[in-house]
């Protein structure tokens, strides 16, 4: 996010705790890094790009390795950027590296979460208005 964002330091404090992020800066001689400590992933994820034998799935797309995308952040889930407008992306739907899949909201901030990869959306795992934790799988990609 730093790096679409054309971010080179980002601190945020609140009361006592300080978090300070900082990414090498191209125009830089010598970078530094800090190492920031991340929650643990989604306990039930499955491994990303792991084989997954769902005997709900069609079989045309059982025992395939699927490309999950994972929640970057903990926030609310939505398909939709307004309730009056369709889904962004269903099951079936055809989706590249920018396309956008879904809106994540975390304290009254909107962020687009993009499928970073090219595939065929086969399953949506997060439900519109719920709760999302960081890590955590919103939908399978069957690749092409």
């Amino acid at each position: 996010m730093m790096v679409a964002n054309d971010l080179v330091e980002l601190s945020l404090r609140n009361g006592e705790t300080e978090v300070n992020l900082r990414r090498p800066n191209p125009k830089a001689a010598e970078p530094s890094l800090v190492t920031v400590p991340m929650p643990a992933p989604y306990p039930h994820a499955h491994p990303s790009g792991a084989t997954i034998h769902d005997p709900s799935l069609p079989a045309a797309v059982s025992d395939v390795k699927f490309h999950e995308i994972r929640s970057p952040m903990v926030g609310t889930f939505y398909a939709a950027p307004d309730p009056d407008s369709p889904p962004l992306v269903q099951v079936g739907s055809t989706v590249g590296p920018n396309s956008v899949v879904c809106l994540l909201e975390a304290m009254k901030v909107f962020s687009e979460i993009k499928a970073e990869t090219s595939g065929v959306i086969e399953r949506i795992l997060a439900h519109d208005g719920h709760a999302v934790e960081f890590g955590q799988p919103l939908f399978l990609v069957r690749p092409v």
